[in-house]
């Protein structure tokens, strides 16, 4: 998304938003963001992704009152439903000022600084707009019409299981085929480039069980299914266990905010299907998990696994009451 235009792209496509009366130093993007002179006093900040909800908790961490619109019900779409509730909880209770199913209609400048005007009449007064709605891939200037390369829609490179486009001497790697836009995932569709290309052994990069983390404060971090995920791809019931705790440090300090654990299980076949984990720590804990679910673990595995006291990851190996039940197909129930 370019700053300077009156239009950028929304996350899901569609119509995007349209800014009327934009001006070039009324927004920016993450890259600005990083460099600015002065810290603001006041943000608005336009998405529900990664970037959104990070720039939110870095922001308020460091004193900035943060107003944060997106337009769904929560932010952070595309991830467990039940822990998407909990950081928005989180976020509010650290004071991020949420504004879901909301959208920006009109940036003014004034003497006191950007008046933001929503597609609900509301007026805010802030120091500096981030748009994080998500962007465009990259492709307008490297010509591939010319030679034929197919894109999608939005301006991705099609691309088959090893990363070969339709034209076979070119290949595409990364967030330029809109696949899994994650920096690790670059890297393994890289090396399975280049591992079929050039060492004689044809590789497919493997998009299943990615681990993943939105760095906010506490940070989330998920691998595998979600509930829904799973629900709707499962063939028989699905098993949710849930954990929700203090962290010892929080006791400490009087905070009131809990790690939240969850896993989700096919109560058929007792496979571990998804992982998530909203607290401290969170990264580096679903990063071992990780390899448990690529190793195709059971609940079983999970529950004979002795864990290391005291400690937070040892959750994970002591969930032994089933939180819910879901028969395939279903609705899922969660606690929002």
């Amino acid at each position: 998304m370019d700053p300077r235009s009156t239009e950028c792209s929304g996350q899901t496509g569609g119509t995007g938003y349209r800014l009327s009366g934009l001006e070039p130093e009324l927004s920016i993007t993450s890259d600005e963001a990083l460099s600015l002179e002065e810290l603001p006093k006041r943000a608005v900040i336009l998405g529900g992704g990664y970037i959104a909800v990070e720039f939110a908790s870095i922001w308020n961490g460091m004193g900035v009152t943060v107003d944060l619109f997106f337009r769904k019900e929560l932010p952070l779409s595309g991830f467990d439903d039940e822990m998407r509730a909990v950081v928005a909880r989180n976020l509010e209770s650290r004071g991020i000022n949420l504004h879901p199913r909301a959208n920006l209609s009109e940036l003014i400048k004034t003497e006191d600084g950007i008046k933001v005007i929503t597609d609900h009449g509301e007026e805010l007064i802030a120091d500096v707009v981030l748009f994080a709605t998500g962007r465009s891939p990259n492709t307008k200037r490297l010509n591939l019409e010319a030679v034929g390369v197919e894109l999608d829609q939005r301006g991705a490179v099609k691309v088959d299981e090893y990363s070969r486009t339709n034209i076979p001497s070119i290949w595409a790697v990364g967030d330029v085929t809109n696949r899994m836009n994650l920096t690790p995932v670059a890297l393994m569709e890289g090396t399975c480039f280049a591992k079929t290309v050039f060492g004689g052994q044809p590789c497919k990069p493997d998009h299943k069980d990615v681990a993943c983390a939105v760095f906010s404060i506490p940070p989330l971090s998920a691998v595998g299914l979600s509930e829904e995920q799973a629900i709707e791809e499962a063939h028989g019931d699905v098993l949710v266990f849930t954990s929700t705790f203090n962290p010892m440090k929080n006791t400490i300090s009087g905070r009131q905010e809990k790690t939240i654990m969850k896993l989700v299980v096919d109560a058929e076949t007792d496979k571990v299907l998804g992982a998530f984990m909203c607290g401290p720590d969170a990264p580096e804990i679903i990063q071992g998990i990780a390899v448990a679910l690529k190793c195709g673990a059971t609940k079983a595995q999970f529950d004979s696994t002795v864990g290391i006291h005291p400690s937070a990851a040892e959750e994970f190996v002591t969930m032994r009451t089933v939180t819910r039940r879901v028969s395939a197909g279903t609705k899922p129930k969660t606690n929002l």
